[in-house]
């Protein structure tokens, strides 16, 4: 009897954190869709790396990986579709748990993992994690990122033509 009592003390509790931790999973995956997509096309290398957070990352974990997928694909498709709308709902979602410094923060550290999978730092997709950090007052150099190389950068760029 105590072994039946103790499965479902185990399932309530793992129900519990999977509640808990929802809204996290959906803006994490909202804000890697955001990252991801920010070059067009969702790379391979981005959904391995996906992959990875999903299994190893303890906040979702708990969660089957084919479930942050989904929701992950549900947010690209939704940009892909209609790049304001959909930029618009996965910033909503982040926003819902970017409450305090430590989640925030943990969120942009995923995007730039996302931003990183390919071996080497994509300049659309990091100024898609500067402007996060902007709109959730974090300071870009928290993560590594240096506002001023990004500027030089940019202002260099052959892909960049003057109007």
């Amino acid at each position: 009897m105590s072994s039946l009592l103790s499965d479902i003390t185990h399932l309530f509790h793992e129900s519990q954190e999977k509640r808990l931790n929802r809204p996290f999973l959906k803006a994490a995956m909202a804000a890697c869709a955001m990252v991801s997509i920010s070059e067009g096309e969702v790379q391979f290398c981005d959904r391995i790396r996906l992959d990875q957070i999903l299994t190893t990352l303890d906040r979702l974990k708990i969660f089957d990986p084919h479930e942050g997928v989904e929701i992950f694909n549900y947010f690209t498709e939704k940009i892909k579709i209609s790049p304001k709308k959909g930029h618009d709902e996965a910033l909503a979602a982040v926003k819902k748990v970017a409450t305090d410094k430590t989640t925030t923060e943990l969120i942009l550290r995923l995007c730039l993992a996302i931003s990183l999978s390919s071996g080497k730092a994509s300049m659309v997709e990091q100024i898609e994690i500067v402007s996060l950090c902007s709109l959730l007052n974090v300071d870009a150099e928290v993560l590594g990122l240096d506002m001023q190389e990004l500027v030089t950068t940019i202002e260099t760029s052959d892909d960049i033509k003057p109007v």
